[in-house]
């Protein structure tokens, strides 16, 4: 093994990794958010948030009377909160975008898809789940998943994302290359990341995770979406293992061309974080980046 190619990527990944002090996550202003919308966010029926709910650059919001914040959530309403929120949202989406390599699933039921392990999956148009899909994170604290899907991610009722074997940074993002329909009383698991918008159907919800719509609206029906599971004790929707809902993106990296997939994942988080400590030594108050 060639230790010089690896002094360099342990070395980012102890200075940023997820325990150092004004860590900077993956998904940025827009880990605080269950709920973000860019033209509008609308709700009917009793919804229960653990995080934040916002819009930007839209401002509507309806039907907040009917939402319960479990957490102390609060609402963001084209403010700048809201603003770099979906900003940071769009920058992850991209980064999501330029993954390459992966496992082409085109064509294939996710809930037929077997158990997944940590990498990235590719739909060259639309996704679908029926059922259960189960991923497997094996207790590698660098896994993390990936699915890029081209056009819509739409989920049959009933179906449910079952998640195993995690760790603190772990991570599931579903970029979205249109919109997202989560169908009556799903169980959903990870941050969804469309370019258009996400639409729950009644009582679905997802249990560890993120709705951020990035061009149009989110569409709420008496749902439930949670941010960080381990502090949403008094529903006890999920246990993701101390992620924060699934927003890690790995500690640790591999050589380029050593390890097969998801090294491409680990290094392009260690990508990030190089970033970050170049602006460190630039500033009077230094502040660690890390993915």
């Amino acid at each position: 093994m060639n230790t010089k190619k690896l002094t360099l990527p342990l070395m980012l990944a102890l200075l940023c990794g997820p325990a150092s002090a004004g860590v900077i996550p993956f998904l940025g202003g827009a880990q605080e958010f269950a709920v973000l919308g860019a033209e509008s966010v609308t709700n009917t029926n009793a919804t229960t948030l653990h995080g934040d709910l916002g819009v930007a650059p839209g401002s509507s919001i309806t039907g907040t009377d009917s939402i319960t914040f479990a957490s102390g959530g609060d609402i963001h309403q084209s403010d700048a909160i809201a603003t770099q929120a979906q900003l940071d949202a769009r920058s992850a989406y991209d980064r999501l975008v330029a993954l390459t390599g992966g496992i082409d699933l085109s064509g294939q039921d996710l809930g037929s898809a077997g158990v997944l392990t940590s990498g990235t999956y590719r739909f060259s148009s639309s996704a679908a789940l029926t059922g259960t899909m189960t991923i497997d994170f094996a207790n590698d604290p660098n896994g993390v998943v990936v699915f890029q899907i081209g056009s819509t991610l739409i989920t049959a009722a009933n179906s449910t994302v079952n998640v195993i074997n995690g760790t603190s940074s772990n991570g599931i993002y579903f970029q979205v290359g249109s919109s997202a329909t989560l169908g009556a009383d799903a169980f959903f698991a990870g941050n969804i990341l469309a370019q258009q918008s996400v639409s729950f159907g009644s009582a679905s919800s997802i249990g560890c995770g993120r709705a951020l719509a990035l061009g149009a609206a989110v569409t709420m029906i008496g749902n439930t979406v949670s941010n960080d599971c381990n502090a949403y004790a008094p529903t006890n929707l999920a246990n993701d293992y101390g992620s924060a809902g699934y927003s890690g993106f790995g500690v640790a990296a591999s050589p380029p061309g050593e390890v097969p997939e998801p090294a491409s994942l680990a290094l392009f988080g260690l990508g990030l974080c190089a970033a970050g400590l170049l602006r460190r030594g630039r500033r009077a108050a230094p502040v660690a980046v890390a993915v």
